[in-house]
């Protein structure tokens, strides 16, 4: 099983979105990291997407995790590898 594609949608001076990006590092999860001031309207269409204000917006694959927290969280419950399909 391969590994399912990673998003984290993110801004500058945003320590959970730093947070977020650092957890999947140290769990040597390949992720592409979309700075959304660098992309004008993207975070318009994200919010349309999610319905959510806040960043970061994690997606493994299409799913939505959520931000940093529920990541975390996912990773203490020992979730977030199966959802990485690295169990």
């Amino acid at each position: 099983m391969s590994q399912p594609k990673v998003i984290v949608y993110s801004k500058d001076y945003c320590p959970y979105c730093d947070r977020a990006k650092a957890l999947l590092k140290s769990k040597g999860v390949a992720f592409e990291a979309i700075e959304l001031q660098d992309h004008p309207g993207e975070f318009e269409k994200l919010k349309a997407r999610t319905g959510l204000m806040t960043v970061p917006q994690i997606f493994i694959g299409e799913k939505l995790i959520g931000g940093f927290s529920d990541m975390a969280e996912l990773d203490r419950e020992g979730e977030l590898y199966k959802l990485l399909g690295l169990s």
